[in-house]
């Protein structure tokens, strides 16, 4: 196995940089419907990106572990070369988009990567808002392991990932050409993918290319502009609350069931997902709460026509 380097690790100083020259870029031509950016805020991500690297490093033991025993019984192996690691880039991509796409749809998985969308600021910090518990990503990546591929090999192509997004959280670059923007994922899809109106939520999970989004119907183009955070979003700066907040609500939600259905419903179903009687009990109870006020409205109109002076009419001429 060659050596492979830490991708990501060696480009912290064009981290840095990068995120400097969008700062100033924002004092000397200000945009005034742009998201920008907020000091707690992006200390926040920075303090957040900081903490997963600690929480990565933790997890990294079992999990290689368990890839090391996958590889070690598996009887196929992928050589690293050239042209060996680009199909490994393309294998990881496309992995990638089911573990973003199912860390969205599920709601324990979405506990973890709710930490990257939690900003209402979108900017080349939001891209260091890591999760702390990324222990829900290894399975993702299993078939790769038992066909051949080489933990550390999908240790690379993961950081080869994760350094592409990082220039694509920025309002700063419009829409590139179309055919960038048929083939990768751009600054403007994943806008797109970080806006929390109804019409954006939940698309565009392509790491690297855009193409798995356009194959399996998660595709949205951005057309009206972004609002950024979540549909209920947290109102704090504090790390570990966001590292936390989704975790300690289903904990609420679990013990607060009525059901282990309900219960089960809670881990396993979509972030917002509600059981049906509770659904039309909230319905019922708006349905009456509107009743009451039509009701209301009308017992007033009709008390304002009652108290109306009678009108006089002219004498005729």
């Amino acid at each position: 196995m060659p050596h492979l380097p830490d991708v990501v690790l060696w480009s912290v100083p064009a981290f840095v940089l990068l995120t400097v020259v969008e700062m100033v870029s924002y004092r000397l031509h200000p945009d005034e419907d742009a998201a920008g950016y907020e000091a707690k805020d992006a200390a926040t991500s920075v303090g957040m990106g900081l903490g997963s690297l600690v929480f990565d490093a933790l997890w990294k033991i079992p999990i290689v572990a368990i890839y090391a025993t996958i590889y070690e019984l598996t009887p196929l192996r992928v050589p690293v070369l050239w042209w060996t690691l680009i199909l490994m880039l393309l294998a990881q991509d496309f992995f990638y988009y089911w573990s973003h796409r199912g860390h969205h749809v599920i709601r324990v998985l979405w506990a973890c990567h709710v930490v990257h969308h939690s900003s209402k600021k979108f900017n080349l910090t939001t891209a260091l808002r890591q999760p702390w518990t990324t222990w829900t990503v290894w399975p993702f990546y299993v078939p790769m392991v038992a066909l051949g591929v080489h933990p550390a090999a999908i240790a690379f192509t993961s950081g080869a990932n994760l350094l592409y997004q990082f220039w694509v959280h920025t309002e700063r670059i419009d829409k590139l050409p179309r055919p960038f923007e048929f083939v990768l994922n751009t600054p403007s899809h994943h806008r797109v993918h970080h806006a929390s109106q109804g019409g954006y939520l939940d698309r565009n999970f392509g790491g690297i290319l855009i193409i798995w989004d356009r194959m399996f119907g998660s595709f949205v183009a951005e057309t009206e502009r972004p609002v950024y955070g979540l549909t209920k979003n947290i109102e704090t700066f504090n790390p570990l609350r966001v590292a936390t907040h989704e975790y300690a609500a289903i904990a609420r939600d679990i013990r607060a069931a009525d059901s282990w259905r309900e219960r089960a419903g809670r881990v396993f179903r979509g972030p917002g997902w509600q059981p049906a009687e509770r659904v039309a009990a909230e319905e019922a109870r708006k349905a009456a709460q509107e009743a009451r006020k039509a009701a209301e409205e009308a017992r007033k109109a009709g008390s304002a026509g009652e108290r109306a002076p009678a009108s006089v009419e002219e004498p005729a001429t």
